[in-house]
């Protein structure tokens, strides 16, 4: 399979879920944008490592990507109770680096709970633990965004 034709389908899946239509709040004021960025690590001559987001041109099996959405309430008014909610693309898998406390879905956004929390069923309807591999969606839930406020929401990923 030739992984260069990866990229532009996570970044057309990613802007398609990042639509404000997506944010399940009922308020559509909150203006969202959505990127897909590949972390570039780098040696240099000591043996330093640093770490680089860029935008993606290819990439392969393994390599890290970090998702994000950015919110903007370019209102005057308080946003309450706002929950914005990203499928995972099915090319990637949520990265095991991601915050355990992400509010995450393994069977396509019926049921939510930590991952540490959920259980799914495995071969001969035997329960076991989810893993990171298993995540379909992620979902934030913001109490408040104040008017002007803006921020950005953003998990690592790991193509599959």
């Amino acid at each position: 399979m030739n992984l260069k034709f990866i990229i532009p389908a996570l970044v057309a899946g990613f802007v398609v879920f990042a639509a404000p239509a997506t944010a399940v709040s009922g308020n559509d004021a909150l203006e969202l944008a959505g990127d897909v960025k590949l972390v570039k690590a780098e040696t240099d001559g000591e043996g330093n490592v640093t770490q680089t987001l860029v935008d993606p041109a290819t990439v392969v099996p393994g390599d890290q990507l970090i998702f994000s959405t950015r919110f903007n309430n370019p209102t005057d008014q308080t946003i309450a109770n706002f929950v914005l909610t990203n499928p995972l693309p099915s090319a990637v898998m949520l990265s095991p680096m991601a915050d355990p406390a992400l509010d995450v879905s393994i069977d396509g956004g019926q049921t939510w709970g930590r991952l540490s929390e959920l259980m799914i069923e495995a071969e001969g309807a035997v329960m076991r633990p989810a893993t990171h591999r298993d995540v379909t969606h992620i979902r934030w839930k913001l109490d408040a965004v104040a008017p002007q406020e803006s921020g950005t929401l953003e998990y690592p990923a790991i193509v599959r």
